[in-house]
């Protein structure tokens, strides 16, 4: 797969969480929402590759399903510290406490998130913090 497969996959898996959200079946809309932030970082992943393919299967570090992980093999990382905690470089920049919050809803997914039952409030909450579009997770 590609960059640009992974990021038709994250908005095709988020536009399945809202419809399951929409639905009433909120343990697949929370699993689905999670899914869809692994592979726009997974696009991201592929994006610093020569020809935008995701890494060879050799590359096991990259085939995991752990959010945090997978953010700092994209090296975003440092990027996400600095905008939670605000920018020392820059003046006046403040912690954006926003996505900070969205962070640790964001977190939280794990690939065992499909075993488990989850409440409206779960799947709101994660669509709510990577979908919003001045402070969420995927907004790029």
């Amino acid at each position: 797969m590609n960059r640009q497969d992974f990021r038709s996959l994250a908005l095709e898996r988020l536009e399945d969480a809202q419809a399951l959200l929409r639905a009433g079946r909120y343990s697949g809309s929370y699993y689905l929402a999670g899914y869809s932030v692994e592979c726009a970082l997974k696009a991201c992943i592929a994006a610093k590759t020569k020809r935008g393919d995701f890494p060879p299967r050799e590359a096991r570090d990259y085939y995991v399903h752990d959010i945090t992980k997978l953010l700092d093999i994209a090296g975003l990382k440092e990027a996400r510290e600095t905008r939670a905690r605000g920018n020392p470089k820059k003046a006046r920049s403040k912690p954006d406490t926003v996505f900070e919050a969205h962070w640790t809803v964001v977190k939280d997914w794990t690939e065992e998130s499909r075993y488990r039952s989850r409440t409206q409030r779960d799947a709101q909450a994660l669509l709510s913090a990577i979908a919003d579009p001045r402070h969420g997770e995927c907004n790029g």
